[in-house]
């Protein structure tokens, strides 16, 4: 399935399709490209060549955007065999719920193309052909400060449900959209900078989700709801 793509600057030639093997040279020079670029190298955790084939060897939860036939953007999701990162159970899953979730692995895009939502677009156009009634989590998990990547979170319908270390001791939200759930009422809301973690991590403790956020001056403000 190819789908058309539209770029900010007018330019067109560019396409979104799901990825194989094949692709796998560029997947890897295209992460490489967007390490290197990052000033905080703790924002991205890399898949290695074994971790990016198993995921294009199984069922098609990757896709890549492409311009003039080079691949500018790639989106991974993975179905775990068994909540493999512990996602699922970080935010209170259990056994029973581990066969119907299915993780936002991974998602780069060229610095040159950045602004274009195409982290976003790729993850809505995944999230239109999963199978409902198969998988009812989607679970990912983001470095607090990662600005883009926690706004496409929030614009794919995810949360904040816990944050804490993960990857051998480096800081993560664990966002989740649980597919099921109808939408709730809130009854309170708390506004809190997206610097104070130990608040935000009470406020978890105390029940509460991040369900957006918003910049105010120079900050950025995290409203959670419970």
């Amino acid at each position: 399935m190819i789908k058309d793509i539209p770029l900010k600057s007018g330019e067109k030639n560019a396409y979104l399709r799901y990825l194989t093997t094949t692709d796998l040279p560029d997947i890897l020079e295209l992460q490489t490209i967007v390490y290197e670029a990052l000033e905080d190298k703790k924002r991205l955790e890399t898949l290695d060549e074994s971790e990016f084939r198993t995921i294009l060897e199984g069922e098609p939860l990757m896709v890549g955007i492409f311009h003039q036939e080079k691949l500018i953007a790639f989106r991974a999701f993975l179905n775990p065999v068994a909540d493999e990162e512990g996602l699922g159970e970080d935010i209170g899953l259990t056994k029973e719920h581990f066969a119907e979730i299915i993780y936002s692995e991974i998602s780069n895009v060229h610095p040159d193309y950045r602004g274009n939502h195409l982290q976003t677009q790729m993850g809505e156009f995944v999230m239109e052909q999963l199978d409902r009634n198969r998988f009812r989590y989607i679970l990912a998990t983001v470095a607090p400060g990662n600005i883009p990547s926690m706004k496409d979170k929030f614009a794919l319908g995810m949360c904040i449900y816990q944050v804490k270390a993960k990857y051998g001791g480096k800081l993560r939200y664990i966002y989740c959209n649980d597919l099921a759930l109808n939408d709730v009422q809130s009854k309170e809301q708390r506004e809190i900078d997206i610097k104070d973690i130990g608040g935000q991590a009470k406020l978890i403790e105390e029940g509460y989700i991040g369900i957006e956020m918003k910049k105010t001056g120079a900050d950025w403000i995290i409203i959670y709801q419970k």
